[in-house]
């Protein structure tokens, strides 16, 4: 795909995670990360009608933080490697992401990411073929519609 068709995009975004229930968060664009990271406080498995699903919350807002609970089907667990060269093995989710003015399914590793600045992140497999990242700029667009909008 040529660079021009392309839009462009800073190296930190808002976006929507509408299938969750989770609107407005802080995005990390980083080409460097294969995965895509959402940050979880808290994570557990159950079982519904034969299928792994998942069960995890995490804090949103900075100034009135209230916790989101989310459910979702586990898709797989697969080994990762951060920044750091540790290898670990996360579960992984399929869910919406809403980002300048698009929506589309990506998967998405659940981890604690409370120690870094931003609580996802989108990686190379959610950004090729839609977007290029220009490292010089940040938050290029607009507030997403909050994902309290749409219906779970």
């Amino acid at each position: 795909m040529i660079t021009a068709d392309l839009l462009v995009l800073g190296w930190r975004e808002r976006v929507c995670l509408p299938q969750l229930g989770i609107g407005l968060l802080k995005a990390k664009l980083d080409t460097g990360a294969r995965s895509s990271a959402l940050h979880v406080d808290t994570l557990e498995t159950f079982d519904r009608d034969g299928t792994t699903w998942l069960r995890f919350g995490m804090h949103v807002g900075r100034r009135q933080p209230h916790e989101v609970l989310c459910e979702a089907p586990a898709l797989d667990r697969r080994v990762v490697t951060d920044t750091g060269g540790r290898r670990t093995e996360r579960w992984f989710i399929r869910s919406a992401v809403q980002l300048a003015g698009q929506q589309f399914s990506i998967d998405i590793n659940l981890v604690d990411r409370r120690h870094m600045l931003f609580p996802m992140l989108l990686g190379r497999s959610a950004l090729v073929g839609r977007f290029v990242v220009d490292p010089a700029r940040s938050y290029t667009q607009p507030r997403p519609v909050a994902a309290a909008d749409f219906p779970r």
